[in-house]
């Protein structure tokens, strides 16, 4: 039983990376700009409280977002992505302190596939929503800055 239960893990997140890959490289440009001028999308104002955010303000920041999510195995709470090119994750208290940077270099490695380029901001929020680690690749030096 636990190997089918590991079987189909692999065989989801398989099918959520091509999926995500399909979308990201299949996705009309246009239809990007239109979900950007949504009139109806939900907009956090300064005084409410933290709530689940939606996870992209595109089509495809969306279904990154969620995939990161799925596949984090209870790591990581919850994510946003906008503009394709920011991606904020609330960590959850199983992430250690030590392992909060080889996580963030894990999801800027993962952001930089899926969205090539352009230079990438990851920020790590803490699961009191305060935020513990920005972290900001380059595409010249193609190097990882950590503040």
């Amino acid at each position: 039983m636990n190997l089918l239960q590991q079987s189909r893990k692999i065989i989801t997140t398989v099918i959520l990376v091509l999926i995500l890959t399909l979308t990201t490289a299949c996705g009309n440009s246009s239809n990007v700009a239109q979900l950007d001028r949504n009139p109806n999308q939900s907009v956090l104002s300064q005084g409410s409280t933290y709530t689940a955010l939606e996870r992209g303000n595109t089509q495809s920041g969306q279904s990154f977002g969620d995939w990161v999510v799925q596949t984090s195995k209870g790591l990581i709470k919850d994510a946003y992505v906008r503009d394709n090119n920011k991606l904020g994750i609330v960590i959850s208290p199983q992430v250690r302190p030590n392992e909060v940077r080889t996580l963030t270099k894990s999801l800027v490695q993962g952001f930089h596939k899926n969205f090539p380029n352009q230079d990438l901001t990851v920020l790590v929020y803490a699961p009191d929503k305060k935020l513990i680690l920005t972290a900001q690749y380059d595409t010249q030096s193609n190097q990882i800055q950590y503040t």
